[in-house]
């Protein structure tokens, strides 16, 4: 087997067999789950041929291999005697600390609608030079109209969600 050598030496520096309660793979990383991650020696798993880097995340020990993490992935499962598990796109469940979630719960809110959001903050903008009094005289019924519309979207935005049925 072409990568039995370096499973052997990852299974080694995460801490043994015994160490680890499951273990799965996604498109580059193999993903554990450790029991005691102090027993994992990071700085010889990023030091070793053929590991990119080690990355702590979301209560996962994550050794990160590359595009040909598949293979190394059955050799540890079969050097290990771990259960072969699918490839995980996504895990389920919540990830990271209740601010983190917090946070990208308004920024999915915001996303949407980010793109109105700086549009009128521009349309504001661009209008600020217009109303000085010299050009206010020549263009009072284009700055009105562009206020008009910017108000309109701004007072809407609220209730873009009933407008739509979400």
């Amino acid at each position: 087997m072409k990568y039995e050598q370096l499973a052997r030496d990852i299974i080694q520096h995460v801490g043994g067999k015994e160490n680890v309660n499951s273990v799965v793979h996604c498109i580059t990383r193999l993903r554990f789950k450790l029991k005691d991650e102090s027993k994992a020696n990071t700085e010889a798993l990023k030091n070793m041929d053929g590991v990119v880097t080690v990355m702590k995340s979301g209560g996962q020990y994550q050794v990160v291999i590359g595009n040909h993490v598949p293979d190394v992935y059955k050799a540890v499962v079969e050097v290990g005697g771990f259960q072969n598990q699918s490839p995980i796109e996504e895990e389920d469940g919540p990830k990271g600390s209740l601010f983190s979630r917090f946070i990208d719960i308004i920024s999915s809110i915001f996303t949407p609608i980010l793109g109105v959001l700086a549009a009128t903050g521009m349309i504001k903008g661009f209008q600020r030079p217009l109303r000085r009094p010299r050009l206010a005289r020549r263009h009072i019924r284009h700055v009105s109209a562009v206020e008009r519309h910017r108000r309109l979207v701004v007072l809407l935005l609220p209730n873009l969600p009933r407008l739509y049925g979400h």
